[in-house]
């Protein structure tokens, strides 16, 4: 059987959708936390053990899931969210994440002439990195910048009347 729940929740200014399904492919009952579309978090359980065992009925994973489902909306009603999601940042998965390092240039003066305009550094160990892929997002700007550097040069992504330019 396929189920699952969806939910929106408000806590504060925010609209969370909490969204929990079954994958049973994977054994795994989770549960999704959306911003504006964005996932911010999950929460995850394994019924290997419990499907190996045998006798691990439909419903009963129904109401396993309904619990974890209610668990965290409770959690962001309670504005406890961060205290029942899967944590990420273990000792394992912080080895395997390459850091770079993003410096704003012109953080004192960002706009000129009706434009917004970011120059922005991305190093390795003081090296540029070609190929870095930088995403920039604000909650109060309508618009969603994705640039790749092409050199190891400061870059610029300007906001230009809806269209967006990348310069070197």
């Amino acid at each position: 059987m396929i189920f699952g729940f969806n939910t929106d929740v408000k806590h504060e200014d925010t609209v969370y959708h909490v969204q929990s399904e079954a994958r049973e492919g994977e054994l795994l009952l989770q549960t999704q936390v959306f911003v504006r579309g964005r996932c911010i978090g999950k929460r995850a359980s394994s019924y290997a053990d419990k499907a190996a065992q045998g006798g691990f009925t439909d419903q009963q994973k129904e109401q396993v899931l309904r619990d974890q489902h209610r668990l965290v909306l409770d959690s962001i009603r309670e504005g406890r969210l961060d205290s029942v999601l899967d944590k990420r940042d273990t000792p394992e998965a912080l080895a395997a994440i390459k850091e770079l390092d993003l410096q704003w240039l012109n953080a004192e003066s960002v706009h000129a002439d009706q434009n917004l305009t970011m120059r922005l550094r991305v190093t390795d160990g003081g090296s540029g990195v070609q190929g870095a892929r930088l995403t920039f997002s604000h909650r109060c700007l309508p618009f969603l910048v994705l640039c790749l550097a092409e050199s190891a040069s400061a870059h610029r992504a300007a906001h230009v009347g809806g269209r967006h330019r990348i310069r070197a």
